[in-house]
This record gives C-alpha cells, structure tokens and sequence, in this order.
C-alpha cells in the first residue's frame, strides 16, 4: 500500500488532470542518493525540490521552487540572477508551511499554491527523472520536459 500522502499527492494531481503512479520505496529516499540507491538509477536523475526566499524590491519574500538534480549543489548567486533578486535557503518550518511536505518529501509540483519554479538545466538532457511524491519514502517517474512544462518553470544553470 502507498504512503497516504503519496496517495493524496496523486489525488491532487489526478484532479488537475496529471496522472502519475507513485512508488513507494522499502528504504528511505529522503536524499538523492538514498532515491538513487532505492531506485538502481543514477543520482543525476533525481529530481531535488528545494524552496528558497527572494527578497523583491518590495521587501515581501517570494517562495522559489528549484529543482535541481541530485549531484549538483544549488548556487544561490545563480539562481538570484534567474529570478532578478537575491535568494536565500528557506528553513524547514517554512518549507513544510509553503509546500505542505516535509524537507526530503517535497514533490516538484501540486503544492497549495502555484510556486514560481526554476528547473535545473542538466535535468533535459535525460530520459526520465525521479521526484519526490510528497512523503520521503515515495516517489514518481517524469519526463524531465513534461515537468518544466507542468511546472511552468525557468530553465537555467543553477549549479
């Protein structure tokens, strides 16, 4: 049986008209190497979501989706120049209140509002990816094209 999150996560896409079939692991795939492990894939094809803050010129913060895959380490410089502003790490409390999951559980889209998404360019130049399906032992398959297109997201280097 799936995680009920999982299940409620391919609910909520389902209802958006996205269908996709979670799969949930015997072992933890709360890192991208513990999902690569589990999976029998490379660690590349692991797709990880990560929220951070930007600071516009308002001053009110903006969640940021970055999606990147699992070797590279997100520069925040990088992104701040995709996105226009300087952007910062957001911290577990925030992740869990913006997302609805957990930090190791957070999927790359259905979330309670639509996030503006930055998608790792080195994800497109793979078959297939994995991401997280909102429980740290779920996960699901997509095209890596698909997902910026679901995500509506801006391609770019973010490592």
């Amino acid at each position: 049986m799936a995680d009920h999150r999982a299940e409620a996560f391919a609910k909520r896409l389902a209802d958006a008209g996205i269908h996709i079939e979670p799969r949930e692991m015997d072992d933890s795939t709360h890192t991208a190497q513990q999902a690569a492990d589990a999976l029998g894939c490379g660690v590349e094809a692991i797709v990880k979501s990560l929220l951070f803050l930007a600071a516009p010129a308002e001053g009110a913060e903006e969640p940021i989706l970055v999606l990147a895959s699992g070797p590279n380490r997100v520069d925040t410089a990088l992104v701040g120049e995709i996105v226009g502003s300087a952007v910062v790490m957001a911290d577990a409390k925030t992740v869990k209140k913006v997302t609805g999951s957990s930090i190791g559980g957070v999927p790359p889209l259905g979330h309670p509002t639509a996030l503006r998404t930055v998608l790792d360019e080195t994800l497109l130049e793979l078959p297939i990816v994995w991401a997280a399906a909102a429980s740290a032992n779920s996960v699901f398959s997509i095209l890596p094209q698909r997902l910026a297109e679901l995500t509506g997201a801006t391609v770019g280097r973010v490592s």
